[in-house]
């Protein structure tokens, strides 16, 4: 699954794939694991390839508030912190017993230094997690709570047997009040 995703973006050739492969870390990680602190500067990129995580940051007052989900088949990073190396704004966590590929920040410039192909690869990626980004942005700003939670099952399809409803409430900006009336009319 980590092949077809590195493949989407860019056709390395078998040997080149290996090689790449080859510096990924395979994870077994527990459900409720942290694997980022807030202030700490995100060293990793995981691919989940089975399971599911959130980054998550803290309000003043201490609430959660659900910035992004990680499903089977997606990449999992604090993205700015791990490129330019600042301390992260957010957590990671994983929500349920996971298996992941991961890849240090050391490793990855080791592969763009070795590989042309890297770069594009990494550009291509970073454009794809950045239009989610926006999307998402797009929804919580513009649309009725029934669009946002929609837009969100695209995304997400099998979420909501995943993960706990005040996790969604928060990803989407709503309470989980609004959350079950939108829920209950769908």
């Amino acid at each position: 699954m980590i092949t077809d995703a590195i493949l989407k973006f860019v056709p390395f050739s078998p040997d080149e794939l290996n090689d790449i492969l080859s510096h990924f870390e395979k994870e077994y990680v527990q459900k409720n694991q942290l694997l980022l602190k807030e202030g700490q500067v995100c060293n990793k990129l995981h691919f989940v390839e089975q399971g599911i995580g959130r980054s998550y940051y803290l309000k003043k007052e201490g609430k959660e508030v659900t910035q992004w989900f990680f499903g089977d088949g997606n990449f999992m990073s604090s993205v700015d912190s791990f490129f330019q190396e600042n301390p992260s704004f957010y957590y990671m966590e994983i929500l349920e017993d996971s298996i992941l590929y991961s890849i240090t920040k050391v490793k990855m410039d080791l592969l763009l230094a070795k590989y042309h192909k890297m770069e594009k690869f990494i550009r291509l990626l970073s454009i794809e997690m950045f239009s989610k980004i926006i999307h998402k942005l797009n929804a919580v700003q513009f649309q009725t709570a029934k669009e946002r939670y929609d837009y969100m099952l695209t995304e997400f399809p099998d979420i909501s047997h995943r993960v706990s409803l005040g996790y969604i409430a928060s990803y989407l900006g709503m309470t989980q009040e609004t959350l079950s009336r939108t829920r209950k009319n769908d």
